[in-house]
């Protein structure tokens, strides 16, 4: 099983900015795929932005040139670092990782983060 545990979330201004970790357990590997999902009340959750094992990045068109993804496999942890926050960002912000294993995907979630973007 794979555990996840995010933190770095909390209250900001807009135009501030916040770094989320997420820190990886159990049996992960470096192959697995470890993105940012975000829920914000009363909406379905949507991909932030994802980095695969060998490095490719892709980010939902709205936090495009904002939001930057990345991830130290030696830690086992995942980190978006968001820039110019607005009050559209406030969400849950989940930590997933994804396995690939014989044609079939698993996830595993973490318990999410609150990210509150207002003055």
């Amino acid at each position: 099983q794979v555990q996840l545990v995010e933190s770095g979330g909390g209250l900001v201004q807009p135009g501030g900015s916040l770094r989320l970790s997420c820190a990886a357990s159990g049996r992960v590997s470096s192959i697995d795929a470890m993105a940012w999902y975000r829920q914000a009340v009363g909406k379905q959750r949507g991909l932030v932005a994802r980095i695969t094992s060998n490095g490719s990045l892709n980010y939902v068109d709205s936090v495009k040139g904002r939001f930057t993804i990345s991830r130290d496999n030696s830690k086992n942890t995942v980190y978006l670092q968001m820039n110019s926050l607005k009050p559209d960002d406030t969400a849950v912000y989940y930590c997933n990782l994804r396995k690939l294993h014989l044609g079939n995907t698993f996830d595993f979630w973490g318990q999410g983060t609150q990210v509150t973007v207002s003055s």
